[in-house]
């Protein structure tokens, strides 16, 4: 998929085109990102869209400031403080991802009441007066199992890397992994990890669990673990099985080079790093005075066999398989809602 980009002049292009009914000028507005984690690919790549498309978006004057934080630990208690403090500094809207669907949710409502907007991504909270933007990380998951009864009908022993222990993404795509074993009983989960969304960590756990597992038919995964499963599986002198992908540019490196050795045959997928700029401009056209739904969803990002190459081209060395958001993808996002 073609990564877009928002150039300066497209952007202030966009900014003319802005519906004339719009009750507020957004120019001398504040957005803070509070992020709660930068420790894989997936968030660095998240983060690097946010500050290429913000930057932008303040160049044009469409904002004033686009600031990103980001919490030293992913603890609730940080990242409430952390809100916390952009309450004082005068922001006027927060974009969130957060560590925890209900955590946040006191500190979320404090700022609600501040008159701030809140919008949230990735992981989502809970408090009513919050947006909310995401993928069906459960259909996310499902679809990894559905994909596997495909391609191996009789089924086989699973391994399960989750991501990061306590977080919405986390559970729920776990939770659509296992709706999809109870849907094809034929395959059975006989181990599971937390992989923390990251290659080494990946790595490591697989390597600790493998001795004690039966041969394995599949690898079902969150995204930033797949490459290291397969690193782990191949040093345990192991067969490798079908290991679900999660759109790093590590990752499909590895599969393109199994694909030509010897037809290795897998899918890839996750939530566009990306997903960032959208939240920042679902937050500038509420500023704007946009009436938006609370809850947006958005589709995840999938590579299958014969659309690898394109992806893989297209992603950036340690990066992840991406899609960046326009202000007309979020007013097509918002409207699509209604």
């Amino acid at each position: 998929m073609k990564i877009r980009t928002i150039l300066l002049a497209s952007a202030a292009v966009l900014v003319a085109a802005m519906p004339l009914s719009a009750s507020a000028d957004t120019s001398g507005k504040k957005i803070a990102l509070s992020n709660n984690y930068a420790g894989n690919s997936w968030r660095q790549a998240m983060l690097t869209s946010w500050d290429k498309v913000t930057k932008e978006a303040v160049k044009a004057g469409v904002v004033a400031a686009a600031d990103p934080f980001t919490t030293a630990e992913n603890q609730a208690t940080e990242q409430a403080a952390q809100i916390q403090n952009m309450i004082l500094q005068g922001y006027d809207a927060i974009v969130l991802n957060a560590a925890s669907p209900t955590a946040l949710n006191g500190a979320v409502k404090e700022a609600c009441d501040a008159g701030i907007v809140v919008v949230s991504f990735d992981g989502i909270v809970t408090e009513p007066c919050a947006y909310r933007i995401a993928v069906d990380f459960k259909a996310m998951g499902l679809s990894e199992v559905e994909y596997l009864a495909k391609k191996l009908p009789k089924g086989g022993n699973l391994l399960e890397i989750r991501g990061l222990a306590g977080v919405f993404v986390d559970d729920e795509i776990s939770a659509g992994i296992h709706e999809g074993v109870k849907k094809y009983p034929q395959f059975k989960i006989v181990g599971s990890v937390h992989g923390d969304w990251a290659q080494d960590v990946a790595q490591r756990a697989v390597a600790g669990i493998l001795p004690s597992l039966p041969e394995l038919v599949g690898v079902v995964t969150q995204g930033g673990d797949g490459y290291g499963a397969a690193q782990a599986i191949i040093a345990a002198k192991r067969p490798v099985p079908t290991i679900i992908m999660g759109n790093r540019e590590d990752e499909l490196q590895w599969w393109k080079k199994e694909k030509d050795a010897s037809k290795y045959e897998t899918m890839s997928v996750s939530i566009a790093p990306g997903v960032s700029t959208l939240a920042f401009w679902v937050a500038q056209q509420v500023l704007d005075g946009k009436e938006v739904k609370k809850d947006l969803i958005v589709p995840f990002l999938r590579i299958d066999q014969d659309n690898l190459e394109t992806n893989l081209a297209n992603t950036q060395k340690g990066g992840v398989a991406n899609v960046e958001y326009s202000l007309e993808d979020a007013q097509k996002v918002i409207d699509s809602a209604k």
